[in-house]
């Protein structure tokens, strides 16, 4: 049987100190944290996402939109859009918005049950909280049989 040859999803969850990283298997099964970016200006920043884009052959891109719990848009949010469309200016690939609401919550939960120690959470959040969304997205499109279609694309 023939397989298809699908390049991977890279998923950030930005923050103003870090961007955590996750990126997909080539069979889109399943999320791996790939480490953190510490932010220091957007030109830099964008510069490593596109070095990462290049070196793992990223076919599209989930960026994680925080939204409070009542579904509305947050000051974070207006920054995440803020840097979709630096972003989307600087490269030819898709961008997916995907729904982060407590994904650093649910990740904190599972550092807690695992008994890491406060400092050392912090150093995994990030990637962690990534690699959760990305899963999130991930299942969604197994769920609705989609070969790319995310909550929203594109407009951010």
């Amino acid at each position: 049987m023939e397989q298809q040859n699908k390049k991977k999803i890279l998923c950030l969850d930005f923050g103003d100190k870090r961007i955590g990283l996750a990126v997909s298997d080539e069979l889109r099964l399943t999320a791996q944290g790939n480490g953190v970016i510490e932010r220091k200006n957007i030109d830099s920043d964008i510069s490593k996402i596109i070095n990462i884009i290049r070196t793992l052959q990223v076919e599209e891109i989930v960026i994680g939109i925080p939204r409070n719990m009542n579904g509305s848009l947050g000051p974070q949010s207006q920054k995440v859009f803020a840097f979709i469309n630096q972003l989307k200016s600087k490269i030819d690939v898709p961008i997916y918005q995907w729904d982060e609401r407590l994904s650093s919550s649910a990740v904190e939960k599972i550092l807690i049950k695992a008994k890491v120690r406060r400092q050392k959470r912090k150093k995994f959040i990030d990637k962690m909280a990534a690699q959760y969304i990305l899963q999130g997205y991930l299942d969604y499109k197994k769920i609705k049989g989609q070969g790319g279609k995310g909550q929203e694309k594109n407009n951010a």
